[in-house]
């Protein structure tokens, strides 16, 4: 049995004083993240289909928005402001979340700064901001795809600068190569692969309206 001080990640020799292993099962925590955003995804499907200005694919990306923008804000948040979540005995789902995903890269247990850093901007500015796109794309604003447009480049810039760190230093952190590609890869795909499509959009929309006022002027 794992002492009170030993850990499962990788590498074997960092240092967790304290540790206190999962008590969650990987089915139950991953059921329960899995629930929890069908079910704000559902909800905003489900309000935002009772306006018929919204469009299907506006639909879908208010959805995005809410599952995103609460995943920063609660479970990213949680983790920047809880900086010893692997000491937890209270089996806090929170913690226990943190204390799995570490499994696949145990530079969130290990608090590394690069982690820290990109996780904070992430949470504190990301988060609300996805949650205003939602109000934006719902009351038809302005800035709607120039906010979409930011917040996607951001999810972007920090997804990036999550796999060229772990790259820079060995790549090294899985505790093996299921929890690497299941957490490491697998969980932060969408991140590369949405807002890059949500960007494109959002550009081809800004460059559509301003060449469309340009047309205006012309006329007048």
């Amino acid at each position: 049995m794992e002492g009170s001080s030993s850990h499962p990640y990788v590498p074997r020799d960092l240092k967790l004083e304290d540790y206190v292993p999962l008590v969650l099962p990987m089915s139950t925590i991953v059921g329960i993240y899995g629930v929890a955003s069908l079910l704000v995804v559902s909800i905003v499907w489900i309000f935002s289909g009772r306006s018929k200005k919204i469009t299907r694919i506006d639909r879908w990306l208010m959805c995005w928005w809410a599952f995103t923008g609460l995943t920063h804000m609660i479970l990213e948040g949680y983790f920047v402001f809880s900086p010893e979540f692997y000491k937890d005995k209270t089996v806090n789902y929170l913690a226990e979340v943190w204390k799995e995903y570490s499994k696949g890269d145990s530079r969130y247990a290990a608090r590394a700064s690069d982690i820290v850093a990109v996780e904070g901007l992430t949470a504190v500015l990301e988060g609300p901001a996805c949650l205003l796109a939602i109000y934006a794309i719902a009351t038809r604003k302005s800035y709607s795809y120039i906010l979409q447009f930011a917040i996607s480049l951001g999810q972007l810039y920090g997804t990036f600068v999550y796999f060229i760190t772990s790259l820079l230093e060995g790549d090294n952190f899985a505790t093996s190569p299921f929890y690497y590609y299941a957490y490491y890869v697998g969980a932060n795909f969408s991140w590369l692969v949405i807002p890059t499509l949500i960007a494109i959009r959002c550009w081809k929309k800004i460059c559509a309206a301003v060449v469309v006022d340009a047309q205006k002027k012309k006329t007048r």
